[in-house]
């Protein structure tokens, strides 16, 4: 099995998905998850609460690349 590490943490299921589209365009595979952090707090809301973006440890430097270069250009 795929270990798998974060690669960043958004505060909400909205922007876990922008950054899995722009790792998905790059050919890295993506998923996010709800985050134990306040854990309980958002329930019942769906999307609410901090996500943990995550992608195959294999790939975790290439991610990384992908998302600095994002941030570079306007």
């Amino acid at each position: 099995m795929d270990e798998l590490a974060v690669i960043d943490v958004v505060p909400n299921e909205a922007e876990a998905e922008l950054l899995c589209g722009l790792l998905r365009s790059a050919g890295i595979q993506c998923t996010y998850r709800l985050t134990n952090q306040g854990a309980g707090a958002f329930e019942g809301i769906p999307g609410a609460g901090a996500q943990e973006v995550v992608v195959r440890a294999d790939d975790l430097e290439s991610a990384r690349a992908v998302l600095a270069q994002s941030q570079e250009t306007p």
